[in-house]
């Protein structure tokens, strides 16, 4: 009879519309699992519940006491991201949904904490010194960051992955996205919080950015599909916004890799700190150029009379998946990012990345395959980068470039979601996705972050209250401004 019953809601949990129908046959399962026990026991080797418990408990005795110094000074000195090994993974894989109550218990204490000195005004910690406890707590701590690889149309996922993590208040204010990736990071990142719950329901939304041109224009140089026809689409959706003021509409930091056709030139990461007067529409362009599809793109820029001009008319563009597929490297050292979320829809890696899930499963069983595919990757980069440096011939240094930059790459984050492919949606690569595909990806996006919405939690909530605080201090601060302007002789 259990067996039945958790049979049944394993089924209903797999079909699941909403978060909350996901939630209650997790809990229910959880239950039903015995696994609530588990979250109970405050004790595990998986990580140093001492220290947590001691930390949570120093916390609440200076806010029982209402001794606001003290607890400015524990928050500042103690918060350290994953303190105490909280954020193993392992600690997310006992249970369907949720961790131990006492990792819980500690992060719902320290935000509360960090709100309560936020709100609280005191002669001893004006508003100038708290805004920079905060914005120095949270350069210390860290932010997590999302990113959004390439797949074509398949890239349909990453809005329900961006949509789960939206309603639990979890979505990063950083985003990195290449080639569809970039485009979906640009259209989230030029809609403020208010007008994102319409625009990820995709009602209505002109998708259809894929218009044949034939091998002929191929040949030619012009790509196998109208990038006129791409770059009505961007522009429908994301205008005419430089990286700059979307920021400042949004308050998201959005990021696009793009990869260079001339030699001498890196790949780039633009940005609001790299290029905040580049218009997003052109970089989404550049970095959705796949060669051969789309021809190179010259990136666009506006002056200071808003004026669009060419941004160094001597170089073009394409794909930014290439190359930096996922820039973590350099999203930490612009960001401070301590943690990444990856949603990955790249056709030619996720059937490895579900090849390493199930390695692990079997664990020692996998080794063989392990070693195997790790020889393969090993001498196949030396191979190409052997060949990328060496052969005569431009058009194979060029293929020998790109397949070592793809075997080089890393693919996965912290946290890694991604679809799971059938031969039709290889049918639907380089296809304008219809009503039912678009559904169905983004409803997959969206279960596949549900199961991780815990883990994912436990890293961003502290950095994300820090986030909130500083906005919030850095309003006050600007109406305190202009008040004293307007009352100035």
């Amino acid at each position: 009879m259990l067996n039945s019953k958790i049979r049944k809601a394993r089924q209903q949990l797999a079909k699941a519309e909403t978060y909350e129908q996901w939630k209650a046959m997790a809990l229910e399962l959880d239950f039903l699992e015995d696994k609530v026990r588990w979250k109970e026991e405050f004790t595990s080797d998986e990580y140093n519940y001492g220290l947590i418990q001691e930390r949570l408990q120093n916390l609440r005795q200076h806010t029982k006491k209402g001794d606001f110094v003290r607890l400015r000074r524990a928050l500042r000195e103690g918060l350290h991201h994953d303190l105490g090994n909280m954020g193993n993974p392992a600690l997310y894989r006992h249970c369907n949904v949720g961790t131990k109550y006492l990792i819980e218990e500690y992060l719902s204490e320290v935000c509360d904490c960090l709100e309560l000195l936020c709100d609280r005004h005191s002669p001893d910690f004006p508003l100038e010194d708290k805004l920079e406890f905060f914005r120095d707590t949270l350069t210390s701590y860290g932010r997590p960051a999302l990113l959004l690889s390439g797949g074509a149309s398949l890239g349909m996922f990453h809005f329900g992955v961006i949509k789960a993590l939206f309603e639990r208040d979890l979505l990063p204010r950083v985003i990195a996205g290449s080639s569809i990736g970039a485009i979906v990071a640009g259209v989230v990142g030029v809609h403020t919080d208010d007008e994102l719950p319409e625009l990820l329901t995709l009602q209505g939304r002109d998708m259809n950015a894929w218009k044949w041109k034939g091998i002929t224009s191929m040949l030619r140089g012009y790509g196998l599909m109208d990038q006129d026809e791409l770059s009505r689409v961007l522009k429908l959706h994301i205008g005419d916004y430089a990286f700059e003021e979307a920021y400042r509409r949004t308050g998201r930091s959005i990021n696009i890799s793009v990869s260079p056709v001339q030699h001498n030139q890196k790949a780039r990461l633009l940005s609001g700190y790299s290029s905040p007067y580049l218009m997003i529409r052109s970089a989404a362009l550049a970095s959705a150029a796949v060669p051969g599809i789309f021809p190179p793109v010259t990136l666009l820029k506006k002056d200071l009379n808003g004026q669009i001009l060419p941004y160094m008319p001597r170089l073009r563009f394409v794909d930014g998946s290439v190359v930096s597929d996922l820039p973590i490297d350099r999203l930490t050292h612009l960001y401070d990012v301590n943690y990444t979320f990856v949603s990955q829809t790249n056709p030619h890696v996720v059937p490895f990345l579900n090849i390493r899930s199930a390695e692990e499963k079997i664990g020692m069983l996998g080794l063989p395959f392990h070693l195997l595919k790790s020889e393969i990757q090993f001498h196949g980069r030396g191979l190409f980068d052997f060949l990328r440096k060496r052969v005569p011939s431009e058009v194979l240094r060029q293929v020998a470039g790109q397949a070592y930059t793809i075997m080089a790459q890393r693919y996965s984050g912290d946290v890694t979601v991604a679809p799971k492919y059938t031969l039709e949606h290889y049918l639907k690569l380089m296809a304008n996705p219809d009503p039912h595909l678009i559904r169905n990806l983004v409803l997959e996006g969206e279960r596949s972050t549900w199961g991780v919405i815990s883990e994912f939690r436990s890293h961003a909530r502290i950095s994300n209250t820090l986030e909130r605080c500083v906005r919030k201090l850095k309003e006050q601060k600007r109406r305190k401004t202009t008040e004293l302007r307007l009352v100035a002789p």
